[in-house]
């Protein structure tokens, strides 16, 4: 019989199946363009370029999305019952407690941030605190917590690098490619015709291959962290409430950003518009968040 335990185990597994493949794309793209132009050390440039800038990223994407969103912070003073709230499910998580912010927005929602346990930071919405009861707010600050234990943000500054180091690699073929027709050249011998094409429809694809499964694994750390979660509290039926009322609400934030939308527990544009029901394959696998009812099911469903 499935159980938190037993999701929370398969959301890893699942996880790492998907890195590795991911990983295999990447050597498979990068060994296709090294047999095509012979050189190692465009290669090397696009590795180091991507690792740079996305690390960076990585490293500042707290200050970088506190700022995006106008937090402002929460102490003991300002908000001591949901600083206790927080605290208390930091200590039960083993986790130092986190910088701790609130943004005006009406839209309840929630994120965590941080290249670390250590300059982690939980942010929630202030419609999110009125929304929502003690319970459900317990359920949202564990998820967030657990994205923290997870290290949630590691693994996505790993698949951000490989997106970008891909982006990278294809954009340089695709132009090379472009230049090469325009100036008429006949060198398209170098590396073999057959080769040149796989690179080609490697350069258009690879991106595409690629944010797919960056899509998918930020899925199934959701799906982990709603597990791990309800393991802090020991109360699903608390965050399955809380994810129903964020997925019920139809106006998206006012500073909902697609930079920042895989961040935060639900979809910062509001609920889908059209009537309940199953998601459509298509828009299921271009989404970084699953769908409320699948969530859902997963924590309460299936006992």
């Amino acid at each position: 019989m499935a159980s938190t335990y037993t999701n929370r185990d398969s959301n890893i597994r699942k996880t790492w199946f998907l890195m590795t493949i991911f990983f295999g794309v990447v050597m498979a793209v990068a060994f296709i363009f090294a047999q095509i132009y012979n050189s190692p050390g465009i290669l090397y440039f696009a590795v180091i370029f991507s690792v740079v800038m996305n690390i960076g990223s990585y490293w500042f994407s707290d200050k970088i999305v506190l700022s995006m969103h106008h937090a402002v912070p929460v102490d003991l003073k300002s908000n001591p019952e949901l600083y206790r709230i927080l605290e208390n499910l930091t200590i039960t998580a083993g986790l130092p407690m986190p910088r701790f912010f609130v943004i005006q927005d009406p839209a309840p929602n929630a994120f965590a941030t941080g290249r670390n346990a250590e300059h982690a930071v939980v942010c929630v919405t202030s419609g999110l605190l009125s929304s929502l009861s003690r319970v459900e707010i317990e359920g949202v600050l564990a998820h967030e917590l657990s994205h923290i234990g997870n290290r949630d943000m590691l693994v996505s500054c790993v698949v951000v690098v490989l997106v970008g180091f891909i982006s990278i690699l294809s954009n340089i073929f695709t132009r090379n490619m472009m230049f090469r027709s325009l100036g008429g050249s006949r060198d398209s011998k170098e590396g073999g015709g057959i080769i040149a094409i796989i690179g080609l429809v490697l350069a258009i694809l690879s991106p595409i291959i690629a944010s797919l499964i960056q899509m998918a694994i930020s899925r199934k750390r959701e799906f982990l962290a709603d597990a791990s979660g309800v393991l802090l509290t020991r109360y699903p039926e608390g965050l399955a409430s809380a994810l129903q009322k964020i997925g019920a609400y139809r106006q998206p934030m006012q500073t909902a950003s697609n930079a920042t939308a895989h961040l935060f527990i639900g979809n910062p544009f509001g609920a889908d518009s059209r009537e309940k029901g199953e998601t459509p394959w298509l828009i299921r696998i271009f989404s970084t968040h699953p769908p409320i009812e699948e969530r859902v099911a997963a924590l309460i469903g299936r006992k």
